[in-house]
């Protein structure tokens, strides 16, 4: 907090030959108009410069030498937190692109866990470019659990958007290992963090949640497999024996219908497209990944780096507004909730 005012946001670069930069770009162009709170980006200046002008944008970059004075430069021009910076070469990502978005990534998270900034907002990332210079985490999800001092189970992703909430209880594997890496304690588990994040992020009292069946018709009592049975009814038993207000198992394919969907406040799928496949058709240009179960909030586009369309002017940036706007509303929450209990 700087003169009562929550500390501005953090901003980490995602791959820079990626849509990210033009599209942080083209949200501060549009701050006033949307009313965006203070936002900082981490290091890449000059390819960030150059990124509003392919995109056509008057975009005035301010170099700050902390977070503190994004505040004050945020009105009038961009702040960048940082010196290192590298060539803007929009769909060819390069290694030393991949050691840019990494360092960005690191500081950014620095500074939440600090408490210099009050949330961090993380553009797209290639995770194989990433993993050519030995970033060892599937995932930016799987690395702020790390640095958050968490083990990789305890960082739940969720997909949010106006429409929808969904959570993929089991996320990059393959197909044919999700009936063997499910487990009733594990839907319990993260049941119970998307429960507390609901309340403690998102202002829900009484968070309300649907569980997903993973085969056909849920299973049809057993006649399409044995999961919804010995290990999904087990587990919402189990959340509504600890008072969470979990329904389930249902079939998936009638669950995201809009009457359905006004029967709970977030869906818990099986597996990755069960939860992305209905929040990507429903809310693709505001979708935003939110990791749950952190003590920082972070949040991400949910997309990715689009390298076929950088730098043509094609990318939509609502979905990089969306993040942004709903970082600042969940640490405005959690600031809220800190002082009611001081």
């Amino acid at each position: 907090m700087t003169s009562g005012r929550p500390a501005p946001l953090a901003v980490s670069l995602g791959d820079p030959a990626g849509v990210g930069p033009e599209l942080i770009a083209a949200a501060w162009a549009r701050r006033t108009a949307l009313g965006l709170p203070p936002f900082a980006v981490i290091d890449g200046a000059g390819l960030l410069s150059a990124a509003a002008e392919r995109r056509g944008l008057a975009v005035p970059i301010a170099r700050i030498a902390s977070l503190a004075e994004a505040a004050r430069a945020f009105p009038d021009s961009l702040p960048v937190l940082g010196d290192a910076d590298g060539a803007y070469t929009p769909g060819s990502p390069t290694g030393d692109g991949a050691r840019l978005a990494r360092a960005s990534l690191e500081r950014g998270a620095a500074l939440a866990l600090a408490g210099e900034a009050s949330a961090l907002v993380t553009l797209p990332v290639a995770k194989a470019e990433l993993g050519k210079i030995g970033f060892a985490h599937p995932g930016q999800t799987e690395f702020l659990a790390s640095v958050c001092g968490l083990g990789p189970d305890a960082a739940v992703m969720m997909l949010a958007g106006p429409s929808l909430r969904a959570v993929p209880l089991t996320i990059h594997c393959p197909l044919a290992e999700v009936p063997g890496r499910l487990s009733a304690a594990l839907i319990a588990r993260k049941g119970r963090i998307v429960a507390e994040a609901l309340r403690r992020d998102f202002g829900i009292a009484s968070p309300r949640l649907a569980v997903c069946g993973l085969n056909p018709h849920a299973g049809e009592a057993g006649r399409i497999g044995r999961e919804e049975a010995d290990i999904i009814a087990p587990a919402v038993a189990a959340l509504v024996a600890e008072g969470i207000a979990a329904t389930g198992p249902h079939p998936a394919d009638a669950l995201f219908a809009p009457r359905a969907r006004a029967s709970y406040d977030a869906a818990l799928a099986m597996y990755h497209d069960q939860a992305l496949i209905p929040v990507k058709a429903l809310d693709f240009d505001e979708g935003v990944n939110v990791t749950l179960g952190l003590p920082i909030v972070r949040t991400s586009p949910d997309h990715g780096t689009a390298f076929a369309i950088a730098g043509t002017g094609a990318a939509d940036e609502s979905a990089t507004v969306a993040a942004i706007r709903m970082a600042a509303g969940c640490a405005a929450r959690r600031a809220a909730a800190c002082t009611a209990c001081a």
